[in-house]
């Protein structure tokens, strides 16, 4: 597979990159290119047994040694550009690798030394699993809202309540909790915590969701941590947690693009080769105009992205980048993937297609670190 048909080299080009970039997405490409045979033929039904293998996988090939705190950390634009070409090849692979790297970037930017020795070397191995908990039943995007308890036990806590739609929490080592410790009202009465899934009172319960994925809801017991857990400072829980999905919407963008890339790349062979009213689908003006519509999209979120993380890179106001690139990305992915299916007609919803599969695996990109609604709230409020 060429480096051309996941990026698009103009954009890659460009300054906002270096020739580092340029190295590591080739390096990625190829890599995924190795594996898009054995990928083909992943066990979908069983996604947190998958998701255990693909993360060793990276962990083995190197793909997240940066985790490590005795090695370089990564920078945004290599983030992304690692999202965008697993996300064109697997959505397990992409879901596995972005979830790893959401909660070891909890733990290196707010953690003690002692907790980020503790926990990073086995998440950058692959050998441990991370997950971020912080939504709830009752607080998705508001995660103010959040109600978990953590009542103070001597010098420690004990927690008590329930998260939902917790990525890889169902195969998670170490999990960065979100709970009310009761220090102020709403927003600063919350901590978080990094916690060991294996002590009592965890119990994590698989949930299923319209494209394959390791999601679970987690429950709580009398699950007694010691003060050593306190990720960041007691009360500052909704800024530590808050960071992380900031931090990330950039590179759900860059996920987005793959994903978009993947399904305009299929559609535009398929009308290249379909016939159709005595020629190629290609040649109706309606289809080129669709064709045209996914290529503006794909560069248009291709520059956000990179614009917002080089921003991010070099230490510049980020946030309100990050967040349209999201927004746009996302929005954009979803409008390709379904002009895509469009141009496949029938045969872009036969159950266990790609088509298909991107069709479904596309849409939860517009809730999560920010659903699209919260997003526009955000970019309203930073204008």
């Amino acid at each position: 597979m060429s480096l051309s048909e996941v990026f698009d080299p103009g954009v890659l080009a460009l300054p906002l990159y270096d020739d580092a970039h340029r190295t590591l997405a080739d390096g990625i490409v190829t890599w995924c290119g190795d594996r898009a045979e054995a990928w083909a033929g992943l066990d979908t039904t069983d996604p947190a047994a998958t998701g255990r293998a693909v993360l060793a996988d990276l962990g083995r090939s190197g793909w997240l040694s940066h985790l490590d705190p005795d090695r370089p950390d990564s920078d945004l634009r290599s983030l992304c550009l690692r999202r965008q070409a697993l996300a064109y090849h697997e959505d397990l692979a992409d879901f596995a690798y972005s979830i790893q790297e959401l909660t070891a970037a909890a733990i290196a930017r707010h953690g003690t030394e002692e907790q980020r020795r503790r926990h990073l070397p086995g998440l950058a191995a692959g050998t441990s699993a991370g997950a971020l908990a912080v939504s709830e039943p009752g607080a998705g995007s508001d995660l103010a809202a959040a109600v978990l308890e953590a009542t103070p036990d001597g010098d420690g806590f004990v927690l008590n309540g329930t998260k939902a739609w917790i990525a890889q929490g169902d195969i998670a080592d170490v999990c960065v909790v979100l709970a009310r410790t009761g220090d102020g009202p709403g927003p600063l009465g919350l901590t978080t915590f990094v916690v060991d899934c294996s002590a009592p009172g965890f119990k994590a319960e698989p949930v299923g969701a319209i494209a394959p994925r390791s999601w679970a809801e987690l429950t709580f017991t009398d699950f007694r941590v010691g003060p050593e857990a306190v990720l960041g400072e007691r009360g500052q829980g909704l800024v530590v947690s808050l960071d992380a999905l900031e931090r990330a919407r950039a590179t759900v963008a860059a996920a987005a693009i793959g994903f978009g890339r993947r399904a305009f790349r299929l559609a535009l062979g398929h009308a290249r080769t379909r016939r159709a009213y005595g020629g190629r689908l290609a040649d109706l003006q309606l289809v080129k105009a669709s064709l045209a519509r996914m290529d503006v999209k794909l560069s248009a979120a291709s520059l956000l992205t990179a614009r917002a993380a080089w921003a991010m890179d070099a230490g510049l106001d980020y946030a309100r980048h990050s967040s349209a690139a999201k927004l746009y990305g996302t929005e954009a992915a979803g409008e390709i993937v379904d002009g895509a299916v469009q141009i496949f007609g029938a045969a872009g919803i036969v159950a266990g297609s790609t088509m298909e599969r991107l069709y479904r695996q596309v849409r939860s990109l517009r809730i999560y670190e920010g659903a699209s609604e919260v997003i526009e709230m955000t970019i309203a409020d930073a204008l």
